[in-house]
């Protein structure tokens, strides 16, 4: 089975690359499934209805979010009805929509994702994710699986290769969401899961995060700067992360997408 994990996307000129990039890629890899973290598709923050539809036409399968999931309130009702949109599990209980979902891919496979949000440096009220990923995981012992790829949206390395090493062995792939930087870890742990600490972002990268060079660095060099602030608008690299796996749901390959844009391309062979 053959997956592609997109990493954040940032404002229209993410959406532009996914638009452009994901149905070509969608051939010369032969892909199964599609993931993708959209919380910052719509001008930086959250997701819109017409936005997560833009990216199920394009060809993705499932849509992860995380800690801005809920700044486009009108997003909430989507959250609750379509399986195929996830946020952090480790929520409160009583938070709109779910946290996990099992999905089948184009070509039948069944697959889970699950996603988890960090507590360091982050939402230190969230419940523990490793212990929530434990309890989705047990929750399926018993449902058939093609596929288990969990994304941890944190702002720690430390946490997410924790994560990694934690799950090693009962899921397909741990990679990570949030920094908006790709790392240069991708591999396979030694009981057979793909990792990557962070995807990057799917956005222009002559920015800082993604968001407009002109009114970031003043956030950090003087007080009380608050001038426009949004995405940056210029071309943008699609980042992710390939993964194929064996019948038993483990990795047998594992390597970085970057397409377009500023980043040194990176394309696995077909």
């Amino acid at each position: 089975m053959r997956t592609l994990i997109i990493g954040d996307v940032v404002g229209r000129a993410g959406r532009h690359a996914v638009a452009e990039y994901l149905p070509g890629l969608i051939d010369d890899l032969t892909l199964d499934f599609v993931i993708l973290n959209g919380e910052n598709a719509t001008h930086g923050f959250g997701l819109s209805p017409e936005h997560a539809n833009g990216f199920f036409e394009a060809g993705v399968d499932c849509i992860i979010l995380g800690n801005h999931s809920f700044d486009r309130k009108e997003i909430i009702p989507m959250l609750d009805e379509d399986a195929r949109i996830i946020r952090p599990i480790n929520y409160p209980k009583g938070t709109p929509g779910r946290g996990k979902t099992l999905l089948t891919g184009r070509n039948g496979h069944r697959v889970g994702v699950i996603q988890t949000l960090g507590r360091l440096f982050m939402n230190p009220d969230a419940d523990n994710p490793f212990l929530a990923a434990d309890t989705a995981l047990e929750a399926w012992k018993d449902e058939p699986r093609d596929a288990t790829f969990v994304d941890v949206h944190a702002e720690a390395t430390s946490e997410k290769m924790a994560f990694g090493h934690y799950l090693d062995g009962r899921v397909t792939a741990v990679e990570g969401t949030h920094t908006h930087a790709p790392t240069a870890d991708t591999q396979i742990l030694p009981g057979g899961t793909a990792f990557q600490t962070d995807l990057g972002m799917t956005g222009d990268y002559d920015s800082v995060i993604g968001m407009l060079k002109d009114s970031s660095i003043p956030r950090f060099t003087q007080v009380g700067s608050r001038g426009k602030f949004g995405p940056a608008d210029g071309e943008a690299t699609l980042c992710g992360l390939f993964v194929e796996s064996n019948q038993n749901g483990l990795a047998t390959r594992a390597e970085p997408v970057r397409v377009g844009g500023r980043l040194q391309a990176f394309m696995p062979a077909p």
